[in-house]
């Protein structure tokens, strides 16, 4: 058993390399809180090796220290442990989005989230599991994204020197300009089944992407079912008038745009399609996945709020 119960596991990469210099300013938290055994990513994926293992080496609580993309990795690291020896998750926001934490309630001041863990209580969260048609799996807790929004997603990852909402905002509108794309889809729930023509079909457990986009505004990571959002194909200064109403999430009342609920999500496409899971890109250009199963796992993982 380590020394302390509690294992932070930090990606100094995150918002652009400065989370690194930003947890130096943790230290002294971390001994108000009783103190922790840390660790650093080093490479991709690096979270999820050391989040598997922490449980494995009976840690009580695991704290993702970066952006949506460590908490991705971090919950696929505690959700390969077993269910007996998987520890709590606490988030400590130092990211350019940080939607899942938003979506928490967690404060986006570093230090305060911090302390907040050491007075909250485990509460259990849902999160989703996604199989591709290769047999490929992956868990995922804020937000799953086909074709518009995983484009965005990697035009965001070529704005240089600004983090935050302004990021995506600009990979938004270069999205709209230059990669005006629709994909026929055919989407079987255990609720419907249809067809349509979508640029952006975004599945949600978390209610809030790109650093401000509230695209699914009343989905909540603790209720036992998922949501969806889609916009059907539709021109590019009518994506531009729905643009404001998705940063304040008014957009459901547009007839474009199609929402609603499920446990069980089945999407063909007709193409390949671009997928990101949390931020991360799970098939990028060049994708041979046409094909993708999501299920819900209810109350599957302990978040300390």
């Amino acid at each position: 058993m380590s020394k302390h119960p509690v294992k932070l596991i930090v990606n100094p990469y995150a918002d652009l390399g400065r989370a690194w210099r930003a947890t130096a300013d943790l230290r002294p938290v971390v001994d108000e809180i009783g103190g922790a055994d840390w660790s650093g990513t080093v490479y991709p994926t690096h979270a999820i090796e050391i989040a598997r293992d922490a449980a494995e080496e009976g840690y009580e609580t695991v704290i993702a220290v970066g952006g949506d993309g460590t908490v991705h990795e971090v919950v696929n690291g505690l959700m390969q442990a077993q269910t007996s020896k998987r520890p709590r998750l606490g988030i400590v926001p130092m990211g350019s989005g940080n939607d899942f934490a938003y979506s928490l309630g967690i404060p986006r001041d570093p230090a305060e989230a911090l302390r907040r863990i050491k007075i909250a209580s485990p509460h259990p969260i849902d999160v989703a599991h996604l199989q591709d048609n290769h047999g490929r799996t992956e868990y995922w807790n804020n937000t799953l994204g086909i074709g518009f929004d995983t484009t965005v997603t990697l035009r965001s990852r070529k704005v240089p020197f600004l983090t935050g909402f302004p990021v995506y905002f600009i990979a938004v509108v270069q999205t709209i300009l230059l990669n005006h794309d629709a994909l026929h889809m055919q989407i079987t729930t255990d609720r419907e089944t249809w067809e349509d023509d979508l640029l952006a079909l975004v599945l949600c457990n978390g209610s809030r992407e790109g650093g401000g986009f509230r695209v699914s505004p009343n989905s909540s990571p603790n209720d036992g079912t998922l949501d969806y959002m889609s916009v059907r194909k539709i021109s590019r200064p009518r994506m531009f008038r729905i643009l404001p109403e998705l940063m304040k999430g008014t957009h459901a009342r547009f007839p474009e745009v199609r929402m609603g609920s499920f446990t069980h999500f089945n999407v063909q496409s007709k193409q390949p399609m671009i997928i990101h899971v949390d931020g991360e890109i799970y098939s990028g250009f060049g994708s041979t996945v046409d094909q993708i199963d999501v299920d819900i796992l209810s109350s599957a993982l302990d978040v300390l709020l």
